[in-house]
């Protein structure tokens, strides 16, 4: 299981969660159990079900599924990671025969979509971002902070491949780091500057505004390329790494902010940056094609 990766990325079924994992050396997906049981049934308590249903494939002679269940830390809903029983498809294809279920058959094509679909993005990546396109699309973000957003993540996973390379150890010591950069750069770490805007769950880059965006990339830019010079090996030199890498991003935070007397760092969230595109939208239509003036030139061009 050392291959998984995206622990605890979420799928979506007919607008309802699912935690998955990817296993890269296997290419297949872990899907968490009481998730799909919770999709395919509506019970309050999947948990409860799963526990039942375990016990009745276990009397059904289904020894084989059952004692290959696996678990993973996956993010639970008050956001703490939980050991978590997951399936593989073909595992959880024989579960779902034993949950009667008018969703089974939809839930088992969208299986084989979500299967299909990560196999071609390993081996075209653009599907990935097209879709991850078309994912924000649909979020209602404007196309011009979709592709700032995509840029800010392929800057991330250079900066962790970097990270990867000189042996920090991802999960603690990347929260760390992170927090280093955030800090140098907007005076807070990553929690204070998701309790500013107002977030919990929510991912703090996808509330951010274009400057902040672009700050946030040039702070991780920035560090990628000073580890590449400075060559850290100790977790202290990686941190004082990051402080300036994050630092060039505050210097050119507090020259524009200087310029322009507003602060870059807003408490604006998501919500807020597409209302301002919808009522952006909404007062274009409101205006009317031609004024009066343009009216009248118009008029008098035509009958010339």
């Amino acid at each position: 299981m050392d291959e998984l990766k995206n622990n605890g990325a979420i799928q979506l079924f007919e607008d309802k969660k699912i935690r998955t994992a990817w296993d890269e050396k296997q290419e297949e997906w872990y899907f968490s159990i009481v998730d799909v049981i919770s999709v395919l049934t509506g019970t309050e308590n999947p948990r409860r079900y799963w526990s039942d249903l375990k016990r009745k494939l276990k009397a059904e002679g289904a020894v084989e599924v059952y004692e290959k269940i696996v678990q993973l830390k996956m993010t639970a809903p008050d956001g703490k990671k939980r050991l978590t029983d997951v399936a593989n498809t073909e595992q959880l294809l024989r579960i779902i025969q034993s949950v009667p279920s008018p969703k089974a058959e939809p839930f088992k094509a969208w299986l084989a979509m979500v299967g299909r679909e990560r196999i071609e993005e390993t081996i075209d990546p653009e599907q990935a971002i097209d879709r991850a396109l078309d994912t924000y699309l649909k979020k209602g973000y404007s196309e011009e902070w979709v592709h700032q957003r995509l840029l800010a993540i392929r800057i991330r996973n250079e900066l962790t491949d970097e990270w990867k390379r000189r042996g920090v150890e991802k999960g603690k010591e990347y929260a760390i780091l992170t927090d280093e950069i955030s800090r140098a750069w907007s005076g807070m770490t990553t929690r204070e500057y998701k309790k500013l805007k107002g977030l919990k769950k929510e991912n703090l880059r996808d509330n951010m505004s274009d400057l902040e965006l672009v700050l946030t990339m040039l702070a991780e830019a920035s560090t990628t390329d000073i580890s590449k010079t400075a060559k850290p090996k100790e977790f202290s030199e990686h941190q004082d790494v990051a402080r300036r890498g994050g630092k060039v991003a505050g210097i050119a935070r507090q020259a524009l902010e200087a310029e322009t007397g507003k602060p870059v760092i807003t408490s604006q969230n998501a919500k807020d940056f597409r209302q301002l595109i919808t009522d952006i939208v909404e007062d274009a239509a409101s205006i009317p094609e031609y004024t009066e003036t343009e009216e009248k030139t118009e008029d008098e061009s035509e009958d010339k």
